[in-house]
């Protein structure tokens, strides 16, 4: 299936796009994230270690959730504040 991936801040910045399409046979966020860190390098900023969240089409999910084609996949840094 085709899902459209959003990084935003610094995974943005540590990937160097803001969104790509990926053609994936994953069934949900959290296997679409494995597949990213496998690539290695620039996508080592979405491992787990880190507190990085997750949009499926807008709407906060955990891993679990089950993805369908066409479907919108964001990843968001961890967030701190003052």
């Amino acid at each position: 299936m085709k899902i459209t991936l959003r990084y935003f801040a610094s995974l943005r910045e540590s990937i160097g796009q803001s969104q790509e399409e990926l053609h994936t046979t994953a069934l949900n966020a959290g296997q679409v994230r494995d597949e990213l860190l496998s690539r290695g390098d620039a996508y080592a900023c979405l491992g787990r270690e880190r507190a990085v969240r997750l949009a499926l089409n807008q709407v906060m999910v955990d891993e679990d959730a089950v993805l369908q084609e066409n479907a919108e996949l964001a990843f968001f840094p961890p967030v701190t504040g003052g």
